[in-house]
């Protein structure tokens, strides 16, 4: 597929998927970018040779997020009746969290700039998050009269914690890369020329582990946060029942013993 409004790439078991629109700082703003941030996500899932995904931006920002003249304008998206909106909502913006956050590979998100309201929610979807020292994150929904429609209710206070999660929403403040790797909404803050270098290298350290292993611990990490213990526990016997019958876990083992590397074939 030729991508028009991001760049997707995909380097050894590493896949890239860059918001490509820096002259409007990367809003959100057409259906366009929807189905091809959705279709790269497919890809990614399709590919068992594809281990991690980082998710990036063109700069100055990662994304401005929605497109506030749209809104004002009262067009595209944010047209008519109360229940067409809704609809709007489910059929367009919706379509991002359903898409990243079921990416079935670990996600880091690379987040070079301001990342501000529906952008903000996107650096939440992927389960890691890199920062650039001009990275700034705003769950500023409400500073325009409106509430996180595209699930920043459901990732905020998974990743930063309830509290925090009320603060930053209730007040809208803009925080800088310090105050959120203080708070924890980031794994690490790094210069800004070197932010896409600590990307690929924690990315590399991850996709260096067995392909199919990697994506089932993914699947029970997020399984953890609405299961019981039992549960989770069943879930877990049966794909460990899984991991032991797998070529890469022997090869683990014989790696191991044998004081090398190993080589994973996702098998």
């Amino acid at each position: 597929m030729d991508f028009k409004e991001i760049i997707f790439e995909k380097n050894d078991r590493i896949a890239t998927l860059t918001l490509n629109r820096p002259e409007i700082r990367n809003a959100i703003s057409s259906l366009e970018i929807i189905e091809e941030i959705e279709t790269a996500c497919r890809i990614v899932n399709n590919d068992m040779s594809i281990n991690v995904l980082i998710v990036t931006a063109k700069d100055p920002a990662f994304s401005a997020g929605g497109n506030v003249k749209d809104m004002a304008a009262k067009k595209g998206m944010f047209s008519g009746t109360p229940a067409r909106l809704m609809e709007n909502y489910r059929k367009n913006i919706q379509r991002i969290p359903l898409a990243v956050h079921e990416v079935e590979v670990p996600t880091i998100a690379a987040v070079n700039g301001p990342a501000i309201g529906a952008g903000c929610d996107l650096a939440l979807m992927c389960d890691m998050r890199i920062a650039s020292e001009r990275a700034k994150f705003g769950e500023t929904f409400l500073s325009v009269g409106i509430i996180p429609g595209d699930g920043g209710a459901y990732f905020l206070p998974r990743v930063v914690g309830m509290a925090r999660a009320c603060e930053m929403t209730f007040t809208g403040e803009v925080i800088d890369a310090q105050k959120a790797s203080d708070i924890g909404l980031v794994n690490d803050m790094v210069a800004h020329d070197q932010l896409m270098e600590s990307a690929f290298t924690l990315a590399e350290k991850i996709a260096s582990k067995p392909p199919q292993a990697l994506r089932m611990a993914k699947r029970l990490l997020y399984a953890g946060q609405s299961s019981t213990l039992r549960q989770l526990l069943d879930q877990s016997a049966a794909c460990q029942a899984l991991c032991h019958h797998t070529d890469d876990h022997m090869e683990a083992l014989s790696a191991m013993f044998e004081k090398r590397q190993p080589v994973f074939k996702g098998k």
